[in-house]
């Protein structure tokens, strides 16, 4: 008897792009176990070393999280569905009878809300008095905070502390051509106040710690995540749960979204659904895998209707339950989520009472910083004018490690490719007797490809320093940049 399992877009490399799989199996162990069978290099994504599930890897039975059911030993049949949900590196105001009286714009700014039911005077009042912080100005946080600061939010925080870049304009539509180079926050800033004249904005241009986090979350109503890192989310999560603040969770990746609300009293918080972070470098970032344009929109507006809703006290937020998007299919499915009585910060026995250091409890040390940054060793590096001499020479070979999409783009003439997450089971194609050199857009993935081939025994690999970005700025400049 074969059962569906649904393959999350971050996985489906592995699985020849499909993103269903037909399994046989009498439970979810068996289930998984004829997958990775099939589908090899799934394995080191589900399972650790130990061939234990990893805990970052949520798996669900219809819309039931096996870990409230009998794990690995729940038994599918004829018509389950299994979901494979891994982490990918996005209570309300009571409505104080003193909340701001409306003016006459606002009254006429506001009117297709006023005529609603569920809205009406009272529920603006509760908007223009309600305060929501937003974290970050990038993909989430634009279309979130230009509806939130539409639908008259009356206090919006922004936190971000990145300029504007052109690459960002394909999805950030808080921006324009012109604010190229800005501050985001100023930038930003301008646009909302531009929307909404009556709208109060704090700028918060710093970057989100350990240090700051409470005392900045602290005056605020609800806090709208809309992180593109693994340690700032838990960083998120945590002081939400410490100080009883709402956090409406968002996360995208190429066509995938995930929307949920955690640290509500009696609801779930972000380790319950992720008690640990995936290990550096698994987990790609949209800026290696990419992400549809049109995709933050559609997450980061449902985001800003789930904090709208907990501001009104309307309708039924998404507290215990996930919500999966998937554009390229245009499908929606919602997952039950629980409290999880052992987690160390909202369990019935906390562990976690104060904010900790997050980028060692994601493992991050600066060994990882400077793979990620694309640095390796100095004699492990080859400059891009070095590498044009040599290949002139004929005396290099050339491994590109980006996607099939990016050579389109443009690329390095007498390059091999061979992307980063297929090199494992390519490496026979890697010559032995000669020099190789390495490179991606800017010399993250390839400092992590030349890693793995040295762990693989490749001694004359080399990463290009800069990567096809640094060769085309120095020595082709009338290629693309993307």
């Amino acid at each position: 008897m074969a059962t569906t399992v649904f393959i999350p877009t971050p996985l489906r490399p592995f699985t020849d792009q499909q993103a269903t799989v037909q399994v046989a199996g009498s439970n979810v162990g068996e289930v998984l176990q004829n997958l990775v069978a099939v589908h090899p290099e799934l394995k080191n994504h589900l399972y650790n070393a130990e061939n234990k599930l990893r805990s970052f890897v949520n798996v669900y039975v219809n819309d039931e999280d096996i870990r409230y059911l009998k794990k690995e030993q729940t038994a599918v049949g004829a018509g389950d569905t299994v979901s494979i949900v891994p982490s990918v590196a996005g209570g309300s105001p009571s409505g104080d009878p003193a909340a701001p009286e409306l003016n006459n714009d606002e009254v006429r700014r506001y009117s297709r809300h006023l005529i609603m039911p569920e809205v009406g005077v009272a529920g603006q009042r509760k908007l223009k008095q309600a305060r929501v912080l937003c974290i970050g100005a990038g993909g989430l946080g634009s279309p979130a905070s230009l509806y939130l600061a539409a639908a008259g939010v009356g206090t919006l925080g922004l936190i971000d502390f990145d300029a504007v870049d052109f690459s960002n304009l394909q999805r950030q539509v808080l921006f324009s051509t012109a604010d190229v180079g800005r501050s985001k926050i100023k930038a930003a800033a301008e646009r909302l106040r531009g929307l909404n004249p009556n709208l109060r904005i704090i700028e918060h241009e710093t970057a989100l710690t350990s240090a700051n986090a409470l005392d900045i979350f602290r005056d605020y109503d609800v806090i709208l995540d809309g992180t593109d890192n693994f340690p700032t989310r838990y960083l998120t999560n945590d002081a939400c749960v410490l100080l009883g603040k709402p956090n409406v969770y968002g996360s995208i990746f190429r066509f995938d979204g995930q929307v949920s609300i955690f640290a509500t009293k009696g609801g779930p918080c972000y380790r319950c659904l992720y008690p640990e972070p995936p290990p550096p470098g698994l987990v790609p970032s949209c800026a290696e895998g990419g992400v549809l344009g049109v995709l933050p929109g559609v997450v980061g507006t449902i985001q800003a209707t789930e904090a709208i809703k907990l501001i009104l006290g309307a309708g039924d937020p998404l507290i215990g339950r996930l919500l999966l998007f998937d554009a390229l299919d245009m499908t929606f499915r919602t997952l039950k989520l629980q409290r999880d009585p052992d987690c160390p910060v909202c369990g019935d026995h906390p562990t976690v009472t104060k904010l900790i250091d997050y980028e060692q409890f994601c493992g991050i040390t600066p060994q990882v910083k400077a793979a990620d940054a694309g640095a390796v060793s100095p004699d492990l590096e080859i400059s891009v004018t070095d590498l044009k001499q040599r290949l002139d020479a004929g005396d290099i070979w050339l491994l590109d490690v980006r996607e099939p999409r990016e050579a389109e783009i443009t690329k390095i003439e007498g390059s091999t490719l061979i992307p980063l997450g297929e090199l494992p089971k390519r490496l026979d194609e890697i010559p032995t007797d000669r020099d190789v050199a390495v490179h991606c857009k800017s010399g993250v993935r390839s400092a992590k490809a030349v890693n793995l081939l040295r762990e693989k025994g490749f001694t004359r690999v080399r990463n290009v320093r800069g990567g096809i970005l640094e060769w085309n700025a120095r020595l082709d400049p009338d290629q693309p940049t993307y």
